[in-house]
């Protein structure tokens, strides 16, 4: 990993967040197409971005990841298309809830993991704005999201219960949290012992009922980490943004 970006002396974790995610604004050029993300600091990326339209002239439009993402970019006036009619993306800014050296992710915390990682598949290169405590050696202390079908959740809830060692839980219990597609989250307690996500991705995808996993794998090619120290941008040396 090298370090691109470095700005010292912010202590203050909502303030590195802001950094973090002005400084993912650096990947952002003139007239391309953006996949928005969805999350607390992936929110400054897109405020950044209107700003710069509003006070610097930068042409860009977005697709963006959730309904909140497309309401706030909405009131920025950053101009928004679908997927259908944008086609590849230049880049996608989003979040995420942890990452690995290997900048495998886990992502939907939000719930919106499947139109992310739709997005993220669509794009040319992904960076993603986080602070320091999302980097972990392994994967799967944060509950790892699935989403799945309302139909019979139950029974896929049973399935996923094999292969998990903890709990799963459907988020929001009897009152249900419910994606912008319709489907419900179940939140995976596998601790941090997620050593092989992308097998881990594949077998889980094999249950019929789950609509997509929270693992991002092969798919990140930048972190922008806010850190106590301030904020770096660790790279992909094996990415396509190198």
């Amino acid at each position: 990993m090298a370090v691109a970006r470095l700005a010292m002396g912010v202590s203050d974790v909502e303030a590195l967040k802001r950094e973090a995610g002005i400084a993912a604004c650096d990947f952002v050029r003139d007239g391309m197409k953006l996949g928005l993300g969805t999350g607390s600091t992936v929110r400054y990326t897109v405020l950044e971005i209107g700003r710069r339209m509003a006070e610097e002239g930068l042409s860009v439009v977005g697709v963006p990841t959730s309904e909140a993402t497309r309401e706030l970019a909405e009131s920025l006036g950053i101009p928004l298309v679908p997927l259908s009619e944008a086609g590849v993306l230049d880049l996608v800014i989003d979040g995420a809830d942890e990452f690995d050296s290997a900048f495998a992710l886990i992502k939907g915390g939000g719930g919106a993991l499947t139109r992310e990682k739709i997005v993220a598949q669509s794009a040319n290169g992904m960076v993603v704005v986080a602070d320091d405590r999302k980097q972990v050696d392994l994967l799967g202390a944060f509950d790892l999201p699935i989403e799945v079908l309302p139909f019979e959740w139950e029974r896929t809830r049973q399935r996923v219960e094999e292969m998990c060692p903890g709990q799963v839980s459907r988020r929001g219990g009897d009152d249900p949290f419910v994606t912008d597609n319709g489907g419900y989250i179940l939140d995976c307690s596998f601790g941090a012992s997620i050593s092989n996500p992308r097998s881990l991705e594949s077998d889980l995808l094999d249950i019929a009922g789950v609509v997509e996993v929270g693992l991002f794998v092969g798919i990140c090619d930048a972190v922008v980490m806010a850190a106590s120290g301030g904020v770096v941008t660790l790279l992909n040396e094996s990415g396509r943004l190198g």
